[in-house]
């Protein structure tokens, strides 16, 4: 009888669980049983496993051979399984030493020739074996770099079993051929996914060949949407932008990554975890430093926008978009259950999602961005443009937003069509993107600074005690704030949503606290009421 276990990771959601690979071999009629609660791709492992152990010049043990993995109430899916299984399969065949793999993880799936392929969720995979304190991991080689962004562990990068079976017994590591960098499984997983291309911060290539990236200074005019942009960047605040077609609203939109500041190391680990489990990291770039962008179509389903599938729900598109932007634009023609099912990630940063095979926390904190037309032909603001659409059906139209969902965005902002003269003279385009770039990153380093020794680090996040106990402003600022709340415009999340966004613009400008104008640009900004606040340098 022969006995050797190996390592691997079950992933639920963007967690990873530390799984023993046991083998045991007995006497008996030849036969492979694999328990332990897999999936059907977990099933199939036992064909590739066998076929790969021999085409790698091994011998599969005649036995009856019983493979489990522990814990057995986890459920475990997915062909990453693979060199894990077959080492401790050939570790019970003494073929390898047993104690070698004993403590070794080992993530990838075999090719029936033996060649070992790329899986998703490496990062997250070994985060989890580096807290369970495991210090040997064993990883397809075009996912080494993506490992060896845990520090503290030791990654080892193999082409084929035949070379990790070298490795463990000490032998000459026979030569390979270098595999395929282009991973097709990644790149088709990105083309599934709403908006994955956007997320991962490639830029197409201009025509002398160096990255383009969309800057704020080819947008035309739109004075007051750019600073609502600003203003939203700086505090990580929710926008809508409403106006008719060809006002800019989109342009306006795949603009705002170039003015957050970039992540920072923890934040880069976190959205190439989720980025990694969905299958869509760009090759040869194994960290994303930059804040991603998703902008799903308005037809995407509920499941694609928060999460889900079958059996464990798969990361969705608030995840894609965790702690970057999520765009979506045409707002009005999501779906209405889509759109509520915004509203608990919007509050508390992460999304739930409960199925039968199990629940998933998956992290979503991100800044939305909604675009919305006037009325279903978009022309309902524009004087003399021929608008048909009846008063009922403009009403259904702007329905759609529901209520509490508007109420959880702190900016709205009518975008008005761009004249001739700031589209067609040089003097009508603003600041780019790098300018503006500066003073977001410094009003977020106040913002910081301020709130050093609390959970918060963007003024979007102050709980709304917090803001009328701690973080006052100057006395007297409040009294149009509190007028328009007896009015019944303002709600008392709309409160306290106004008090974040005059915290913003007061780091903006550098103040030391939100004074009487801050909070009356925050309500300008909040419930688009024009209050004739005048524009200051260097913010609102």
């Amino acid at each position: 009888m022969g006995f050797a276990r190996a390592c691997s990771v079950a992933l639920v959601g963007v967690e990873g669980v530390v799984v023993e690979v046991q083998a045991d071999l007995e006497p008996g009629v030849a036969a492979f049983t694999l328990v332990g609660l897999p999936d059907k791709s977990l099933i199939e492992s036992r064909d590739r496993v066998r076929a790969a152990v021999v085409n790698s010049g091994a011998e599969w043990p005649q036995k009856k051979l019983t493979v489990g993995l522990s814990p057995a109430s986890v459920p475990k899916g997915g062909s990453g399984f693979d060199l894990a299984v077959a080492c401790a399969v050939l570790g019970a065949a003494e073929r390898i030493d047993p104690a070698a793999i004993a403590d070794v993880v080992m993530i990838g799936e075999l090719g029936l020739d033996g060649r070992v392929r790329p899986v998703r969720g490496v990062l997250p995979a070994v985060l989890a074996a580096a807290e369970a304190g495991y210090r040997h991991v064993v990883v397809p080689e075009q996912t080494a770099g993506e490992a060896a962004l845990v520090p503290g562990v030791s990654v080892l990068g193999v082409r084929s079993l035949r070379q990790l079976i070298a490795v463990l017994g000490d032998e000459p590591v026979p030569e390979e051929p270098a595999a395929d960098r282009g991973r097709p499984d990644t790149m088709l997983a990105g083309l599934m996914v709403p908006g994955a291309g956007l997320g991962t911060g490639l830029a197409p290539l201009s025509a002398d060949g160096t990255a383009h990236r969309p800057d704020l200074a080819d947008v035309a005019g739109q004075g007051r949407a750019r600073k609502a942009l600003e203003v939203a960047a700086a505090g990580g605040h929710h926008l809508l932008l409403s106006g008719p077609p060809g006002a800019g609203k989109t342009m306006l939109a795949e603009r705002l990554t170039a003015i957050l500041p970039p992540l920072s190391r923890q934040e880069s680990l976190e959205v190439t975890a989720v980025h990694s489990v969905a299958g869509i990291l760009p090759p040869g770039e194994p960290l994303i430093s930059r804040a991603p962008y998703c902008a799903p179509h308005h037809s995407a389903t509920m499941q694609s926008l928060v999460g889900g599938g079958n059996g464990l729900p798969r990361p969705g598109a608030v995840s894609l978009a965790h702690r970057g932007v999520l765009f979506l634009d045409e707002a009005p023609e999501f779906s209405g259950r889509a759109l509520d099912a915004l509203r608990q990630p919007l509050e508390s940063g992460h999304v739930v999602v409960a199925r039968a095979a199990g629940v998933v926390r998956l992290p979503a904190r991100f800044l939305m961005i909604l675009a919305a037309n006037p009325c279903p032909c978009g022309r309902h603001t524009l004087a003399g443009a021929g608008c048909e659409c009846p008063p009922s059906a403009v009403r259904r139209y702007q329905a759609r937003l529901s209520g509490p969902l508007l109420d959880r965005v702190d900016l709205r902002v009518e975008v008005e069509p761009v004249g001739r003269a700031d589209l067609m003279e040089s003097g009508g385009r603003g600041e780019s993107s790098a300018e503006v770039a500066v003073r977001v990153r410094e009003a977020r380093e106040r913002a910081a600074a301020r709130l050093m020794g609390t959970p918060w680090t963007t003024n979007s996040e102050v709980p709304g005690h917090e803001l009328r106990t701690r973080l006052v402003a100057a006395p007297g600022a409040l009294m149009a704030a509190e007028r328009d709340m007896e009015r019944g415009v303002l709600t008392a999340r709309g409160l306290d949503r106004v008090l974040r966004v005059a915290w913003t613009v007061a780091d903006l400008r550098a103040a030391d606290r939100p004074d009487a104008s801050d909070i009356a640009v925050a309500l300008e900004l909040r419930t688009g009421i024009q209050r004739g606040v005048p524009m200051r340098a260097g913010g609102l």
